[in-house]
């Protein structure tokens, strides 16, 4: 039998096809509709607010970044997968009730939240699933959620504006792109995001009865989120934004005090599960005591940089993932919830030294 990692490494050109070949079925749907004269410009306008939302979104994430083929890959799955879904999904929902009761003004509220959330949920799960030692709670379960409906919300917006432009109407352009561009950038992924939370409730937990409620749980939040938004979308500009202060803007805080909390907790943790190796001369207290503060990583990053350029300034952010995987790693013993052998503890620790001695190298 293949080692883990051997099929790990088969299945990843197999990913990338799918991710591909559902990419291109998702762009044709959509040019079909559009045409190139919509897809094109829609293409370069829906991309406007991904690199800042992306960017927020991994502001969240510096104690142990992602790594970036797992970003890609939830990004990929939103635009590609989800989105492919989603298009079939709900078209055929619509055909099917055209059929049978001739009404199909209430799909988009009481069809297309359970679809697309489901569909997106399925990405964060599966990286759950096959990922689970870059899965370590609920700010890794929220980064990767944003992705996928960053991704999603992406797409998306490539048919939206794509329809706008067909319509010759400017000033219907200028409307779609404020409204799902600049106000309401966040809507997809703080949907995702509900599940994000749930799965990484779950990851957290030996319980099997929060490892299978709180994902339900969190998909049962993003899909009333999303009903409302679309009702709220379709009930006329004044009802839209009544909504969108009353409801989204606090939730949308709301989503924002989560993630700066479960990552405040994070912190701790790294501090608490770090003392053993100070304790045994692996690390000193104000390495452990820095590499507890975001701004402490910040600070000493910058130090680096200033004395020893970029080659310092990696040498010491590597150093930090490392200390900050064995903080987590001491965290999922604790829990139960992943078995881990003594071997790996000391394959990161003598990966800690070497870094250690690399930093020191950089610096003058």
């Amino acid at each position: 039998m293949p080692a883990p990692r051997s099929r790990a490494s088969a299945l990843a050109p197999l990913t990338v096809l799918v991710l591909l070949v559902c990419g291109f079925l998702s762009l044709a749907a959509v040019t079909a509709e559009v045409g190139w004269d919509g897809l094109l410009p829609g293409l370069a306008l829906a991309a406007v607010p991904v690199g800042p939302v992306l960017a927020t979104v991994l502001w969240l994430d510096r104690h142990e970044a992602e790594p970036p083929h797992l970003l890609a890959f939830a990004f990929g799955w939103g635009a590609c997968v989800a989105s492919l879904g989603a298009l079939v999904l709900n078209t055929g929902a619509s055909r099917l009730l055209a059929g049978s009761v001739g009404d199909v003004t209430n799909t988009s509220v009481l069809v297309a939240p359970l679809v697309e959330e489901g569909l997106k949920g399925l990405g964060v799960l599966l990286l759950l699933l096959k990922q689970r030692r870059q899965f370590d709670g609920i700010v890794d379960g929220i980064v990767y959620a944003a992705f996928v409906g960053v991704g999603f919300a992406y797409l998306e917006n490539v048919l939206y504006l794509g329809r706008a432009l067909g319509d010759d109407q400017p000033a219907s352009l200028v409307a779609v792109f404020v409204l799902r561009c600049l106000v309401s950038p966040f809507a997809h992924p703080l949907f995702t995001m509900a599940v994000g939370v749930g799965l990484g409730v779950a990851a957290r937990s030996r319980r099997p009865a929060t490892r299978v409620g709180a994902p339900l749980l969190g998909l049962g939040v993003a899909v009333v989120l999303h009903a409302l938004w679309n009702a709220s979308a379709s009930s006329g500009v004044t009802t839209f934004f009544e909504l969108f202060l009353l409801l989204q803007v606090p939730v949308f805080a709301a989503a924002v005090a989560v993630a700066l909390a479960a990552r405040a907790r994070e912190a701790r943790l790294i501090g608490r599960h770090l003392q053993v190796y100070a304790r045994t001369g692996w690390l000193g207290e104000a390495e452990v005591e820095v590499l507890a503060s975001a701004r402490g990583r910040r600070r000493v990053r910058a130090a680096a940089s200033a004395r020893g350029g970029r080659a310092a300034a990696r040498a010491v952010r590597d150093f930090q993932e490392t200390a900050t995987e064995l903080a987590f790693r001491r965290d999922r013993l604790r829990r139960g919830t992943v078995e881990s052998g003594p071997e790996e503890e000391v394959a990161l620790l003598q990966q800690l030294a070497a870094q250690r001695r690399e930093v020191l190298a950089h610096l003058p």
